[in-house]
Protein backbone atom coordinates (compact mmCIF):
# COMPACT_ATOMS: atom_id res chain seq x y z
CA UNK A 1 0.00 0.00 0.00
CA UNK A 2 1.24 3.55 -0.65
CA UNK A 3 2.52 5.62 1.97
CA UNK A 4 -0.29 8.11 1.82
CA UNK A 5 -3.11 5.53 1.24
CA UNK A 6 -1.48 3.76 4.70
CA UNK A 7 -1.64 6.87 6.04
CA UNK A 8 -5.19 7.69 5.22
CA UNK A 9 -5.75 3.97 6.27
CA UNK A 10 -4.82 4.54 9.99
CA UNK A 11 -6.40 7.65 9.88
CA UNK A 12 -10.27 6.26 8.87
CA UNK A 13 -9.11 3.83 11.67
CA UNK A 14 -8.24 6.42 14.19
CA UNK A 15 -11.59 8.32 13.67
CA UNK A 16 -13.86 4.75 14.00
CA UNK A 17 -11.81 3.85 17.30
CA UNK A 18 -12.31 7.28 18.58
CA UNK A 19 -16.21 6.95 17.48
CA UNK A 20 -16.38 3.54 19.10
CA UNK A 21 -14.84 4.81 22.15
CA UNK A 22 -16.76 8.46 22.65
CA UNK A 23 -19.68 8.03 20.77
CA UNK A 24 -23.07 7.97 22.53
CA UNK A 25 -24.01 4.32 24.24
CA UNK A 26 -27.27 2.93 23.37
CA UNK A 27 -30.10 4.11 25.97
CA UNK A 28 -31.32 1.58 27.74
CA UNK A 29 -34.69 2.77 29.14
CA UNK A 30 -35.81 2.12 32.56
CA UNK A 31 -39.11 2.13 34.77
CA UNK A 32 -39.26 2.87 38.40
CA UNK A 33 -41.91 2.38 40.97
CA UNK A 34 -42.45 3.59 44.16
CA UNK A 35 -43.04 0.64 47.23
CA UNK A 36 -44.90 2.40 49.81
CA UNK A 37 -45.45 0.20 52.96
CA UNK A 38 -48.41 1.42 54.66
CA UNK A 39 -50.31 -1.77 54.64
CA UNK A 40 -50.90 -4.76 57.24
CA UNK A 41 -51.11 -7.43 54.33
CA UNK A 42 -48.51 -7.17 52.31
CA UNK A 43 -45.85 -9.58 51.43
CA UNK A 44 -42.11 -9.60 52.64
CA UNK A 45 -39.69 -7.33 51.13
CA UNK A 46 -37.40 -9.74 49.74
CA UNK A 47 -40.28 -11.63 47.94
CA UNK A 48 -40.87 -8.12 46.91
CA UNK A 49 -37.43 -7.98 45.89
CA UNK A 50 -37.66 -11.23 43.80
CA UNK A 51 -40.23 -11.07 42.33
CA UNK A 52 -39.37 -7.42 40.82
CA UNK A 53 -35.88 -8.60 39.43
CA UNK A 54 -38.28 -10.69 36.98
CA UNK A 55 -39.72 -7.76 35.53
CA UNK A 56 -38.87 -4.17 33.42
CA UNK A 57 -38.64 -2.65 36.81
CA UNK A 58 -35.16 -1.72 37.62
CA UNK A 59 -35.64 1.50 40.12
CA UNK A 60 -37.45 1.48 43.52
CA UNK A 61 -38.39 4.71 45.43
CA UNK A 62 -39.50 3.95 49.05
CA UNK A 63 -40.36 6.79 51.56
CA UNK A 64 -38.02 5.52 54.80
CA UNK A 65 -35.04 3.99 55.10
CA UNK A 66 -36.28 0.64 56.43
CA UNK A 67 -33.68 -1.94 57.05
CA UNK A 68 -35.43 -5.07 55.79
CA UNK A 69 -35.87 -3.32 52.44
CA UNK A 70 -32.37 -2.48 51.50
CA UNK A 71 -31.42 -5.42 53.08
CA UNK A 72 -33.78 -7.38 50.80
CA UNK A 73 -32.52 -5.59 47.47
CA UNK A 74 -29.11 -6.20 48.38
CA UNK A 75 -27.12 -8.21 45.20
CA UNK A 76 -30.43 -7.70 42.77
CA UNK A 77 -29.55 -4.98 40.07
CA UNK A 78 -31.97 -3.04 41.24
CA UNK A 79 -31.37 0.88 41.94
CA UNK A 80 -33.28 1.95 45.27
CA UNK A 81 -34.03 5.50 46.37
CA UNK A 82 -34.57 6.24 49.84
CA UNK A 83 -36.03 8.75 51.71
CA UNK A 84 -35.46 10.78 54.80
CA UNK A 85 -39.25 11.68 56.39
CA UNK A 86 -40.54 14.61 56.47
CA UNK A 87 -40.57 14.90 60.62
CA UNK A 88 -37.07 13.94 60.57
CA UNK A 89 -35.71 16.76 57.82
CA UNK A 90 -35.16 19.39 60.82
CA UNK A 91 -32.58 17.33 62.63
CA UNK A 92 -30.97 16.64 59.51
CA UNK A 93 -30.88 20.15 59.02
CA UNK A 94 -28.83 20.84 62.25
CA UNK A 95 -25.67 20.27 61.58
CA UNK A 96 -23.54 17.84 59.32
CA UNK A 97 -22.68 15.67 62.20
CA UNK A 98 -26.59 14.77 62.50
CA UNK A 99 -26.76 13.88 59.37
CA UNK A 100 -23.75 11.84 58.83
CA UNK A 101 -25.25 10.05 61.85
CA UNK A 102 -28.07 9.94 59.60
CA UNK A 103 -26.25 8.35 56.79
CA UNK A 104 -23.59 6.02 58.64
CA UNK A 105 -26.72 4.47 60.78
CA UNK A 106 -29.34 4.24 57.64
CA UNK A 107 -27.74 3.87 54.53
CA UNK A 108 -23.75 2.93 54.76
CA UNK A 109 -24.19 -0.05 56.26
CA UNK A 110 -26.20 -1.66 53.03
CA UNK A 111 -24.07 -0.30 50.19
CA UNK A 112 -22.62 -1.12 47.76
CA UNK A 113 -24.00 -3.96 48.16
CA UNK A 114 -27.41 -2.59 47.98
CA UNK A 115 -27.20 -0.03 45.08
CA UNK A 116 -28.64 3.26 46.51
CA UNK A 117 -28.65 5.98 43.79
CA UNK A 118 -30.95 8.91 45.65
CA UNK A 119 -31.85 10.08 48.62
CA UNK A 120 -35.38 12.29 48.80
CA UNK A 121 -35.79 14.79 51.45
CA UNK A 122 -38.67 14.88 52.57
CA UNK A 123 -41.67 14.19 50.49
CA UNK A 124 -43.71 17.22 49.08
CA UNK A 125 -42.57 18.99 52.01
CA UNK A 126 -43.00 22.67 51.24
CA UNK A 127 -47.17 21.79 50.30
CA UNK A 128 -47.98 19.62 53.28
CA UNK A 129 -50.65 20.75 55.65
CA UNK A 130 -48.08 20.94 58.42
CA UNK A 131 -47.26 24.33 59.53
CA UNK A 132 -44.35 23.52 61.39
CA UNK A 133 -42.05 22.20 58.87
CA UNK A 134 -39.81 25.41 58.39
CA UNK A 135 -38.96 25.41 53.86
CA UNK A 136 -35.61 26.70 55.15
CA UNK A 137 -34.88 23.58 57.06
CA UNK A 138 -35.53 21.79 53.60
CA UNK A 139 -32.80 23.00 52.33
CA UNK A 140 -29.92 22.88 54.71
CA UNK A 141 -31.07 19.47 55.20
CA UNK A 142 -30.07 18.75 51.49
CA UNK A 143 -26.69 20.96 51.65
CA UNK A 144 -25.99 18.88 55.09
CA UNK A 145 -26.63 15.43 53.51
CA UNK A 146 -24.44 16.09 49.85
CA UNK A 147 -21.60 17.22 51.99
CA UNK A 148 -21.66 13.70 54.12
CA UNK A 149 -21.53 12.54 50.20
CA UNK A 150 -18.87 14.28 49.28
CA UNK A 151 -16.51 14.01 52.29
CA UNK A 152 -17.11 10.21 51.67
CA UNK A 153 -16.91 10.19 47.97
CA UNK A 154 -20.28 8.80 47.03
CA UNK A 155 -21.71 12.04 45.55
CA UNK A 156 -21.52 11.03 42.15
CA UNK A 157 -22.84 7.56 42.74
CA UNK A 158 -26.01 8.86 45.06
CA UNK A 159 -27.70 12.16 44.52
CA UNK A 160 -29.53 14.08 46.82
CA UNK A 161 -33.16 15.68 45.69
CA UNK A 162 -36.40 16.21 47.22
CA UNK A 163 -39.81 15.66 44.99
CA UNK A 164 -42.43 18.14 44.89
CA UNK A 165 -46.42 17.95 44.20
CA UNK A 166 -47.53 20.11 41.50
CA UNK A 167 -48.58 22.74 43.74
CA UNK A 168 -45.34 24.59 44.16
CA UNK A 169 -46.41 26.05 40.78
CA UNK A 170 -48.43 29.14 40.67
CA UNK A 171 -50.39 27.33 37.78
CA UNK A 172 -49.56 24.79 35.40
CA UNK A 173 -51.46 25.90 32.26
CA UNK A 174 -50.37 27.26 29.44
CA UNK A 175 -47.31 25.36 30.66
CA UNK A 176 -44.83 28.17 28.65
CA UNK A 177 -45.69 30.76 31.26
CA UNK A 178 -45.98 28.48 34.25
CA UNK A 179 -43.73 29.77 38.03
CA UNK A 180 -43.42 28.80 41.02
CA UNK A 181 -45.67 30.20 43.34
CA UNK A 182 -44.65 33.81 45.09
CA UNK A 183 -44.11 32.70 48.61
CA UNK A 184 -42.12 29.60 47.82
CA UNK A 185 -40.03 31.41 45.32
CA UNK A 186 -37.05 31.80 47.55
CA UNK A 187 -36.57 28.58 48.62
CA UNK A 188 -37.81 26.95 45.25
CA UNK A 189 -34.47 29.21 43.68
CA UNK A 190 -32.23 27.81 46.11
CA UNK A 191 -33.42 24.15 45.18
CA UNK A 192 -33.39 24.40 41.89
CA UNK A 193 -29.83 25.92 42.32
CA UNK A 194 -28.32 23.04 45.03
CA UNK A 195 -29.84 21.08 42.04
CA UNK A 196 -27.90 22.41 39.36
CA UNK A 197 -24.98 22.63 40.95
CA UNK A 198 -24.65 18.96 42.31
CA UNK A 199 -26.43 17.33 38.78
CA UNK A 200 -29.25 15.85 40.57
CA UNK A 201 -32.99 16.06 39.25
CA UNK A 202 -35.52 17.85 39.77
CA UNK A 203 -38.59 15.30 40.90
CA UNK A 204 -42.36 16.22 40.97
CA UNK A 205 -44.62 14.08 41.52
CA UNK A 206 -47.65 14.81 38.84
CA UNK A 207 -50.86 13.29 38.93
CA UNK A 208 -53.10 14.21 35.77
CA UNK A 209 -56.11 11.99 37.81
CA UNK A 210 -56.52 14.80 40.41
CA UNK A 211 -56.70 17.13 37.91
CA UNK A 212 -59.87 15.21 36.24
CA UNK A 213 -61.43 14.34 39.06
CA UNK A 214 -61.64 17.52 40.13
CA UNK A 215 -62.60 19.34 36.91
CA UNK A 216 -64.25 16.92 35.36
CA UNK A 217 -66.38 19.14 32.83
CA UNK A 218 -63.27 21.05 31.39
CA UNK A 219 -60.64 18.15 31.22
CA UNK A 220 -60.66 15.72 28.31
CA UNK A 221 -60.45 12.07 29.83
CA UNK A 222 -58.31 10.77 27.14
CA UNK A 223 -56.20 13.91 27.32
CA UNK A 224 -55.70 12.67 31.63
CA UNK A 225 -55.18 9.54 30.64
CA UNK A 226 -52.22 9.86 28.05
CA UNK A 227 -54.35 9.53 25.14
CA UNK A 228 -53.59 10.93 21.97
CA UNK A 229 -56.35 13.41 22.19
CA UNK A 230 -57.01 16.14 19.61
CA UNK A 231 -54.18 18.44 21.47
CA UNK A 232 -54.26 21.52 23.97
CA UNK A 233 -52.55 24.08 22.58
CA UNK A 234 -50.13 26.25 23.77
CA UNK A 235 -49.93 30.38 23.18
CA UNK A 236 -45.90 29.51 22.56
CA UNK A 237 -47.56 26.92 20.10
CA UNK A 238 -46.32 23.69 21.71
CA UNK A 239 -49.33 21.31 21.03
CA UNK A 240 -50.04 18.65 24.17
CA UNK A 241 -51.41 15.66 23.34
CA UNK A 242 -51.40 14.32 26.83
CA UNK A 243 -51.88 16.00 30.54
CA UNK A 244 -48.45 14.82 32.17
CA UNK A 245 -46.31 15.85 28.98
CA UNK A 246 -47.82 19.61 29.92
CA UNK A 247 -47.09 19.16 33.53
CA UNK A 248 -43.54 18.09 33.23
CA UNK A 249 -43.16 21.27 30.59
CA UNK A 250 -44.76 23.33 33.25
CA UNK A 251 -42.06 22.76 35.63
CA UNK A 252 -39.46 23.40 32.82
CA UNK A 253 -40.89 26.81 32.53
CA UNK A 254 -40.90 27.53 36.60
CA UNK A 255 -37.08 26.43 36.14
CA UNK A 256 -36.23 28.71 33.38
CA UNK A 257 -38.06 31.26 35.34
CA UNK A 258 -36.07 31.16 38.60
CA UNK A 259 -32.68 31.83 36.00
CA UNK A 260 -31.42 28.16 35.77
CA UNK A 261 -33.25 28.13 31.74
CA UNK A 262 -29.07 27.51 30.49
CA UNK A 263 -28.43 24.76 32.85
CA UNK A 264 -29.28 21.06 32.12
CA UNK A 265 -31.10 19.89 35.58
CA UNK A 266 -33.07 16.71 34.59
CA UNK A 267 -36.58 16.54 35.81
CA UNK A 268 -37.85 13.39 36.80
CA UNK A 269 -41.71 12.12 37.30
CA UNK A 270 -41.27 10.96 41.12
CA UNK A 271 -44.76 9.65 41.26
CA UNK A 272 -47.56 9.57 39.18
CA UNK A 273 -50.48 6.80 38.65
CA UNK A 274 -54.35 6.11 38.51
CA UNK A 275 -56.51 4.73 41.40
CA UNK A 276 -58.82 2.03 40.53
CA UNK A 277 -60.87 2.25 42.89
CA UNK A 278 -62.33 6.10 44.72
CA UNK A 279 -65.21 7.48 46.82
CA UNK A 280 -68.48 7.31 45.60
CA UNK A 281 -69.44 9.22 42.59
CA UNK A 282 -65.66 9.14 41.33
CA UNK A 283 -66.35 7.68 37.99
CA UNK A 284 -62.76 8.27 36.67
CA UNK A 285 -61.09 5.62 39.43
CA UNK A 286 -61.79 2.63 38.20
CA UNK A 287 -59.72 -0.68 37.26
CA UNK A 288 -59.96 0.00 33.19
CA UNK A 289 -58.87 3.35 33.56
CA UNK A 290 -56.03 2.53 36.28
CA UNK A 291 -54.88 0.33 33.36
CA UNK A 292 -54.90 2.54 30.44
CA UNK A 293 -53.17 4.77 32.46
CA UNK A 294 -50.29 2.37 33.84
CA UNK A 295 -50.19 0.62 30.84
CA UNK A 296 -49.61 4.30 28.58
CA UNK A 297 -47.01 5.19 31.58
CA UNK A 298 -45.14 2.50 31.19
CA UNK A 299 -44.83 2.85 27.86
CA UNK A 300 -44.33 6.24 28.24
CA UNK A 301 -41.42 5.75 30.30
CA UNK A 302 -39.76 3.11 28.10
CA UNK A 303 -39.54 5.35 25.14
CA UNK A 304 -37.05 8.07 24.27
CA UNK A 305 -39.48 10.70 23.82
CA UNK A 306 -39.51 14.07 25.35
CA UNK A 307 -42.12 16.48 25.83
CA UNK A 308 -43.19 19.32 22.87
CA UNK A 309 -41.03 22.10 24.89
CA UNK A 310 -37.65 19.78 25.04
CA UNK A 311 -38.15 16.47 22.09
CA UNK A 312 -35.11 14.43 22.89
CA UNK A 313 -34.53 14.88 26.72
CA UNK A 314 -36.18 11.43 28.37
CA UNK A 315 -38.10 12.09 31.13
CA UNK A 316 -37.37 8.85 34.01
CA UNK A 317 -40.59 8.07 35.44
CA UNK A 318 -41.54 6.05 38.50
CA UNK A 319 -45.11 4.28 38.62
CA UNK A 320 -47.33 4.96 41.77
CA UNK A 321 -48.04 2.49 43.34
CA UNK A 322 -46.63 -1.58 43.48
CA UNK A 323 -49.41 -2.17 46.18
CA UNK A 324 -52.93 -1.10 47.63
CA UNK A 325 -51.96 0.22 51.52
CA UNK A 326 -54.73 -0.76 53.52
CA UNK A 327 -53.57 1.64 55.98
CA UNK A 328 -52.76 4.84 53.92
CA UNK A 329 -54.85 7.46 55.50
CA UNK A 330 -57.24 10.40 53.24
CA UNK A 331 -60.06 9.00 50.88
CA UNK A 332 -60.61 5.97 49.16
CA UNK A 333 -58.56 6.66 46.40
CA UNK A 334 -55.48 7.18 48.41
CA UNK A 335 -55.34 3.14 49.25
CA UNK A 336 -56.16 1.96 45.91
CA UNK A 337 -53.26 3.24 43.71
CA UNK A 338 -51.53 -0.19 44.04
CA UNK A 339 -51.08 -2.35 40.41
CA UNK A 340 -51.45 -5.20 43.08
CA UNK A 341 -53.67 -5.97 46.15
CA UNK A 342 -51.84 -6.51 49.51
CA UNK A 343 -52.18 -11.05 49.08
CA UNK A 344 -50.04 -10.26 45.77
CA UNK A 345 -53.18 -10.27 42.93
CA UNK A 346 -52.83 -7.96 40.67
CA UNK A 347 -55.94 -5.19 40.32
CA UNK A 348 -55.69 -5.38 37.07
CA UNK A 349 -53.13 -6.25 34.33
CA UNK A 350 -50.19 -4.69 33.45
CA UNK A 351 -47.64 -6.00 31.52
CA UNK A 352 -44.76 -6.09 33.54
CA UNK A 353 -42.23 -8.22 31.49
CA UNK A 354 -39.20 -7.90 30.05
CA UNK A 355 -36.90 -9.07 27.21
CA UNK A 356 -34.21 -10.05 29.29
CA UNK A 357 -35.77 -11.58 32.30
CA UNK A 358 -36.22 -15.26 33.63
CA UNK A 359 -39.08 -17.26 31.79
CA UNK A 360 -38.79 -14.58 29.03
CA UNK A 361 -40.17 -12.34 31.72
CA UNK A 362 -43.03 -14.26 32.44
CA UNK A 363 -44.08 -12.61 35.68
CA UNK A 364 -47.94 -13.10 35.14
CA UNK A 365 -46.98 -17.10 36.04
CA UNK A 366 -45.13 -16.01 39.47
CA UNK A 367 -47.02 -16.48 42.87
CA UNK A 368 -46.43 -14.36 46.09
CA UNK A 369 -46.36 -17.00 47.87
CA UNK A 370 -44.86 -19.87 45.73
CA UNK A 371 -41.16 -20.71 46.20
CA UNK A 372 -37.99 -19.54 44.70
CA UNK A 373 -38.28 -17.11 41.97
CA UNK A 374 -35.61 -16.86 39.53
CA UNK A 375 -33.89 -13.50 38.49
CA UNK A 376 -32.33 -12.28 35.15
CA UNK A 377 -31.54 -14.65 32.65
CA UNK A 378 -28.01 -13.93 32.15
CA UNK A 379 -25.36 -14.73 34.70
CA UNK A 380 -21.70 -14.55 35.43
CA UNK A 381 -19.94 -17.79 36.51
CA UNK A 382 -16.23 -19.07 36.63
CA UNK A 383 -14.73 -20.82 33.69
CA UNK A 384 -14.52 -24.43 34.39
CA UNK A 385 -10.76 -24.40 34.18
CA UNK A 386 -9.67 -21.20 35.75
CA UNK A 387 -6.80 -21.18 38.05
CA UNK A 388 -8.04 -21.19 41.84
CA UNK A 389 -5.30 -18.96 43.28
CA UNK A 390 -6.78 -16.42 40.91
CA UNK A 391 -10.41 -17.55 41.72
CA UNK A 392 -9.53 -17.12 45.55
CA UNK A 393 -8.42 -13.90 45.00
CA UNK A 394 -11.34 -12.58 43.06
CA UNK A 395 -14.06 -14.59 45.90
CA UNK A 396 -11.80 -12.72 48.34
CA UNK A 397 -12.18 -8.73 46.42
CA UNK A 398 -15.82 -9.69 45.84
CA UNK A 399 -16.58 -10.71 49.26
CA UNK A 400 -14.29 -7.55 51.03
CA UNK A 401 -13.99 -4.07 49.09
CA UNK A 402 -16.75 -5.39 46.30
CA UNK A 403 -19.81 -5.22 48.77
CA UNK A 404 -21.27 -8.46 48.18
CA UNK A 405 -22.92 -10.39 51.30
CA UNK A 406 -21.41 -13.72 50.43
CA UNK A 407 -22.83 -15.41 53.95
CA UNK A 408 -24.97 -17.65 51.67
CA UNK A 409 -21.39 -19.92 50.56
CA UNK A 410 -19.84 -19.41 54.40
CA UNK A 411 -19.87 -22.79 56.34
CA UNK A 412 -23.70 -22.21 58.08
CA UNK A 413 -25.25 -20.64 54.62
CA UNK A 414 -27.29 -22.32 51.87
CA UNK A 415 -24.55 -22.63 49.39
CA UNK A 416 -21.65 -23.51 51.26
CA UNK A 417 -21.89 -27.51 49.63
CA UNK A 418 -19.74 -27.98 47.73
CA UNK A 419 -17.04 -26.35 49.18
CA UNK A 420 -15.49 -25.83 46.43
CA UNK A 421 -13.64 -22.59 45.42
CA UNK A 422 -14.87 -23.05 42.05
CA UNK A 423 -18.59 -22.74 43.29
CA UNK A 424 -18.18 -19.82 45.87
CA UNK A 425 -16.44 -18.16 43.45
CA UNK A 426 -19.02 -18.29 40.73
CA UNK A 427 -21.60 -17.66 43.65
CA UNK A 428 -19.82 -14.09 44.27
CA UNK A 429 -19.03 -13.31 40.94
CA UNK A 430 -22.34 -13.55 39.59
CA UNK A 431 -24.12 -11.42 42.78
CA UNK A 432 -20.58 -8.83 41.68
CA UNK A 433 -22.37 -8.63 37.94
CA UNK A 434 -25.75 -8.28 39.22
CA UNK A 435 -25.11 -5.76 41.37
CA UNK A 436 -23.07 -3.71 38.94
CA UNK A 437 -25.60 -3.78 36.32
CA UNK A 438 -24.76 -6.58 34.14
CA UNK A 439 -22.01 -4.74 32.17
CA UNK A 440 -19.96 -7.33 30.08
CA UNK A 441 -17.19 -5.68 31.64
CA UNK A 442 -17.89 -6.60 35.33
CA UNK A 443 -17.79 -10.38 34.61
CA UNK A 444 -14.09 -10.27 33.82
CA UNK A 445 -12.40 -10.88 37.18
CA UNK A 446 -8.68 -11.28 35.81
CA UNK A 447 -9.65 -13.44 32.52
CA UNK A 448 -11.39 -16.39 34.77
CA UNK A 449 -15.45 -14.80 34.63
CA UNK A 450 -17.58 -16.09 31.97
CA UNK A 451 -21.37 -14.82 31.09
CA UNK A 452 -23.83 -17.50 31.23
CA UNK A 453 -27.63 -17.60 29.41
CA UNK A 454 -28.10 -20.71 31.34
CA UNK A 455 -29.36 -20.26 34.74
CA UNK A 456 -26.47 -22.40 36.95
CA UNK A 457 -29.20 -22.50 40.17
CA UNK A 458 -31.76 -24.73 38.23
CA UNK A 459 -30.42 -27.34 40.72
CA UNK A 460 -31.25 -30.75 41.60
CA UNK A 461 -32.24 -32.20 45.17
CA UNK A 462 -29.18 -33.14 46.70
CA UNK A 463 -26.65 -30.68 47.78
CA UNK A 464 -23.91 -32.25 46.12
CA UNK A 465 -25.35 -31.25 42.49
CA UNK A 466 -25.99 -27.81 43.69
CA UNK A 467 -22.70 -26.62 43.13
CA UNK A 468 -21.53 -29.24 40.15
CA UNK A 469 -24.33 -27.49 38.34
CA UNK A 470 -22.84 -24.30 38.25
CA UNK A 471 -19.68 -26.24 35.85
CA UNK A 472 -22.07 -28.39 34.27
CA UNK A 473 -23.93 -25.38 32.42
CA UNK A 474 -20.59 -24.23 31.28
CA UNK A 475 -19.46 -27.49 29.64
CA UNK A 476 -22.10 -29.30 28.33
Amino acid sequence: MAPHLLRHHHHLLLHLLLFLLLGPLPYVSSVGINYGTLGNNLPSPKKVAQLLQSTLIDKVKIYDTNPDILEAFSNTGIDLIVAVENYHVANISKDVAESDEWFATRVQPFIPATSVVAICVGNEYLTTTDENLDPDALVQAMQNLHAVLLKRGLDRKIKVTTPHSMAVLASSFPPSSSTFATKLLPTMSSIVGFLADTGAPFMVNAYPYFAYRDNPSSVDMEYALLGNSTGVHDPKGYIYHNMLDAQIDAVRSAIDAVGFGNMSIEITVSESGWPSKGEPGDTAATPDNAKTYNTRLIERAQSNKGTPMKPKVKTEIFVFALFNENKKQGDTSERNFGIFNGDGSKVYSVDLSCEFCSNGGAFEKMSWTSGRVRGPSVWCVAKPHADEKVLQTVLDFCCGPGGVDCREVYESGDCFEPDKVHAHASYAMNAYYQMHGRNYWNCDFKGTGLVTFSDPSILSSDSESKGAAIVLVLVQ
